[in-house]
């Protein structure tokens, strides 16, 4: 599985930002999805999760009631909608991929992951 992210950019605090990850590859349905983010200077911190149908879901505590993952597996995509963003949002976003169909929390129970797309809240 191949990851695309894109959606990333800069937004002033309280805005709104729409990341997709486009996957390669026909078994898309198969996998867990997650979103991870990186701020400079910090460990890789999960954000999101999806099951592979879409009906489960998790999310970090900082983003919690702000940030909402979704998928179309139609269209191979998973995408994470960001409202009410803060400065502290800042970071590389990376969507990530998993051979099991359910959602996970944690950073090594992916197996691929896209190339990242920045996002910066000026504040």
């Amino acid at each position: 599985v191949q990851l695309q992210a894109s959606g990333g950019g800069l937004v002033q605090a309280g805005g709104s930002l729409r990341l997709s990850c486009a996957a390669s590859g026909r078994t898309f349905s198969r996998y867990g999805m997650g979103w991870f983010r990186q701020a400079p200077g910090k460990e890789r911190e999960f954000a999101a999760t999806i099951n592979w149908s879409g009906d489960s879901t998790r999310y970090g505590d900082p983003v919690k009631g702000r940030f909402t993952i979704s998928r179309d597996n139609a269209e191979n995509t998973v995408y994470l909608q960001m409202n009410s963003l803060k400065p502290e949002d800042t970071a590389v976003y990376y969507c990530a991929a998993r051979s099991g169909s359910s959602y996970y929390t944690l950073a090594r129970g992916y197996n691929y992951w896209g190339q990242g797309t920045q996002v910066t809240v000026s504040s």
